[in-house]
């Protein structure tokens, strides 16, 4: 391992995003994925509908989007890895590059269990070809659903072929594998998931879907509620795991971080509006409880497409660009590790793939066998997937996200961050930056504890 103080590594030997399209395809890709399509959904199904919405785009205003730009930011000033970049601009002698370390651990954590889910999407999608989840009998799809994670040789198989193709990509390089990919197939998401809705729209339970999704029910928004909005608008945006401090260290120079950062949480917010305006209607029409959690998607969809014209084509269709959007998200979970032993251990690109993915196979292993053969190994009450999911989502995140948001107001240095935000004096948005510089200091850190502690179920 290198000294941590060691200087960043040399911008002119890496690579970076070609062009604009290509960086708001790439950072969208990074923010757009299964979250959307799949924990949005169930969220706000349990936590009541239009108010859980409410309170989750205000959260994402406040805690989601000014975390995100001082990532990116802190990425692009120093065109390094997270822990590199962390080290370039600290103050001298101050440990904040353990932020990337911790950013770095949960993004290989979130991997280890997300890896499973996307395999979830990629087995569906064999199912579909098949024509064996045509139906909108909820018991019929519930059991497809829970014959697919009970059965371990399917949930290895299925996860080590999502983790050699997502590596695959990695593989390729930033330009022609993250960037290439991202831009070609994020905007088929968008198209399908539009048709989706239309179709939803004419079920007999539409009205009742949207009023669940957009007309509040105030009694329902409770402390545990907003602090779940909160959580989920933190983990939405990628932010706090690294992520987003990588690629910003892929931006150019010339690239406008607010406005990139504020086009993708627009679209990661139309893309999860079109996902409850596709599932909820059906989820009412079909007798599906809203509050069916992690399986929502799974078990609606299908009774969707089994009401429509060449319903197993689209809804094969519909599972393909679910995993494009997984990819999205996977690449740049998995790209965090494999740039950081690339820069700081001296590996190879190619090396440094191969490694990390050989650990994700051996960790996530736990994870894709805790719904079959280590469903009865709960230590503390908690299976190996949800215990990497729990010290992720609550703990490492939450915290890289507080640190972030005081390093960027406090030790990096106002004047520093507000040069970074405006491309150094090129672009005049003085009152934007300082604006964005306050709530990193005053709002995030403090409402983002918050979440943390609910988390924790210490509040």
């Amino acid at each position: 391992m290198t000294d941590p103080t060691a200087p960043p590594f040399p911008a002119t030997q890496r690579a970076g995003f070609s062009s604009g399209f290509g960086v708001l395809a790439a950072t969208l890709g990074s923010a757009v994925g299964l979250g959307n399509i799949w924990k949005f959904p169930s969220l706000t199904g349990a936590n009541g509908g239009a108010g859980f919405l409410l309170v989750y785009l205000l959260a994402t205003l406040l805690i989601g989007l000014p975390v995100m730009m001082a990532e990116i930011a802190i990425g692009r000033q120093a065109r390094a890895n997270p822990i590199t970049a962390l080290v370039a601009l600290s103050p001298r002698r101050q440990p904040w590059w353990l932020i990337g370390v911790a950013g770095m651990v949960a993004a290989f954590l979130i991997s280890s269990f997300y890896s499973e889910v996307v395999a979830w999407v990629f087995a569906y999608v064999a199912k579909a070809l098949r024509g064996s989840l045509l139906s909108s009998d909820p018991a019929v799809t519930e059991a497809a659903f829970q014959a697919l994670i009970t059965d371990p040789v399917q949930s290895l198989l299925w996860q080590w072929g999502v983790l050699a193709f997502i590596g695959g990509i990695l593989l390729l390089g930033v330009t022609k594998g993250i960037e290439a990919i991202t831009k070609k197939l994020m905007p088929l998401l968008f198209v399908l998931l539009l048709l989706l809705c239309a179709f939803s729209l004419t079920l007999d339970g539409a009205a009742q879907g949207l009023a669940f999704l957009f007309l509040p029910d105030w009694g329902k928004i409770t402390a545990p509620v907003v602090l779940t909005a909160m959580g989920l608008a933190f983990f939405k945006l990628s932010i706090g795991m690294g992520t987003m401090m990588t690629y910003g260290s892929y931006f150019g120079a010339d690239q406008n971080i607010p406005a990139t950062a504020t086009r993708v949480m627009a679209a990661d917010l139309c893309v999860s509006m079109l996902a409850g305006i596709a599932i909820f209607p059906a989820v009412f029409t079909f007798g599906f409880a809203p509050s069916a959690g992690p399986s929502l998607v799974f078990i609606t969809i299908p009774a969707v497409f089994a009401q429509m014209p060449f319903g197993q084509v689209l809804m094969a269709a519909f599972f393909v660009l679910t995993a494009v959007a997984a990819t999205g998200a996977m690449l740049s979970l998995m790209e965090v590790p494999v740039v950081t032993l690339h820069e700081r251990w001296g590996l190879s690109r190619p090396r440094a793939t191969v490694l990390t993915l050989v650990l994700l196979m051996v960790v996530g292993a736990g994870c894709a066998l805790s719904q079959s053969t280590l469903a009865g190994f709960q230590p503390g009450g908690r299976t190996l997937f949800n215990w990497a999911d729990f010290v992720s989502s609550n703990l490492l995140l939450p915290l890289g996200g507080i640190f972030i948001a005081l390093f960027a107001g406090w030790a990096w240095g106002a004047d520093n961050f507000r040069r970074a935000l405006s491309n150094q004096g090129t672009l005049h948005n003085g009152a934007l930056a300082r604006a964005i510089v306050w709530v990193l200091r005053w709002v995030s850190p403090p409402l983002i504890l918050a979440v943390m502690l609910r988390g924790l179920d210490l509040i």
